[in-house]
C-alpha cells in the first residue's frame, strides 16, 4: 500500500499512523480519510500489530475537514470506506479496529480531529492543544460521533457548552474534564504516547483485545450484556499459550513472553 497523506511506519508491534499534509496543518481531505481507515485495517489484521499511535507532523495534529472537499460526501448522507477498511472514528461498531490506539495532540485539533480523539482508546495531549468542534460555526454539526461519545466522557452540560458554541477548549481544561489522560510539554507527545503504547503492546494480546472488547459492549450494548459475556469469553482465552505462559511467569516470577496465541 502507498500513503501519500499520511506516514505508515511500526516499531515493536506498535503501528504509526502520522497524518501528513503539514503544509496543510494536516487537514482532512477524502484521500487522508481513505488512507487512514486502510491504515486502521492494517493494525486490526495484521497479528504482529498490537497497539496503534495516532498523531500529526508538523506541531498540529489537524486543522480539520477541508469543508469543501466534503460538501459531496455530506450531501449524500453516507461516509463511506473502501471495502475491507475500518473507520478510524469508529463509526461502525459492529467493525471496529480490535486494538487499542493512542493519540497525541498537538497545536490545533479542529473538527474531525476532536471526533478523532473522542474515537480513540487513550490520549495524551501537548501543553499548547487547542481542541475544539467548529460545525456549529460553518452551519452544519459534528456528524462523525462527536454528539454521541462527548456527553459520555465529559457530561452532558460540559459537552453542549462546547457543542454548540464551537468554542475551543484547553489542553488543561481537556484534562480536567477527563477527556485526555495526560499533558505534556510540547514536542513530548508523541514519545509519551508511544511509552503508553509499547507498555500495551508487552501485555498478553488476546487478553488486551478481550478487554477492550468487554468495555465497549458494556459502553455502546449495555452492561448487562458486558457482564453475561465474561466468563463466556474468558473461557477460549484460558486454552491459549498467553494464558499458560501468564501462570508460568507468575509462578517463576519473571516478566511473561507473550505471542498473541
Amino acid at each position: 500500500m502507498t500513503y501519500t497523506r499520511i506516514t505508515v511506519d511500526s516499531s515493536d508491534h506498535v503501528l504509526f499512523m502520522g497524518l501528513n499534509r503539514p503544509d496543510k496543518r494536516n487537514a482532512f481531505d477524502l484521500e487522508m480519510y481513505s488512507e487512514l481507515s486502510q491504515a486502521y485495517a492494517e493494525l486490526h489484521n495484521n497479528d504482529n500489530l498490537r497497539c496503534g499511535v495516532l498523531f500529526g507532523h508538523g506541531g498540529h495534529f489537524t486543522s480539520g475537514l477541508e469543508l469543501d472537499k466534503w460538501t459531496g460526501v455530506f450531501s449524500s448522507g453516507k461516509l463511506e470506506i473502501p471495502e475491507g477498511c475500518i473507520h478510524p472514528l469508529g463509526l461502525d461498531e459492529d467493525n471496529r479496529c480490535r486494538k487499542p490506539v493512542v493519540m497525541a495532540v498537538s497545536g490545533i485539533c479542529y473538527t474531525i480531529g476532536f471526533e478523532l480523539l473522542l474515537a480513540q482508546d487513550i490520549r495524551v495531549a501537548a501543553s499548547d492543544a487547542r481542541i475544539a468542534l467548529l460545525e456549529v460555526k460553518r452551519g452544519i454539526y459534528p456528524v462523525c460521533g462527536g454528539t454521541v461519545r462527548l456527553f459520555e466522557e465529559i457530561g452532558w452540560g460540559n459537552a453542549m457548552r462546547y457543542l454548540l458554541t464551537g468554542d475551543e477548549m484547553s489542553a488543561a481544561e481537556a484534562y480536567r474534564l477527563g477527556l485526555v489522560q495526560e499533558v505534556v510539554d510540547p514536542g513530548k507527545e508523541l514519545n509519551r504516547a508511544t511509552e503508553i503504547a509499547e507498555n500495551i503492546a508487552k501485555r498478553a494480546p488476546l487478553g488486551v483485545m478481550a478487554a477492550l472488547k468487554s468495555a465497549r459492549i458494556a459502553r455502546v450494548e449495555s452492561t448487562k450484556l458486558a457482564l453475561e459475556r465474561l466468563m463466556p469469553d474468558l473461557y477460549p482465552l484460558m486454552k491459549s499459550e498467553d494464558a499458560k505462559e501468564g501462570v508460568m511467569s507468575f509462578i517463576e516470577r519473571r516478566e511473561a513472553r507473550y505471542k498473541g496465541r
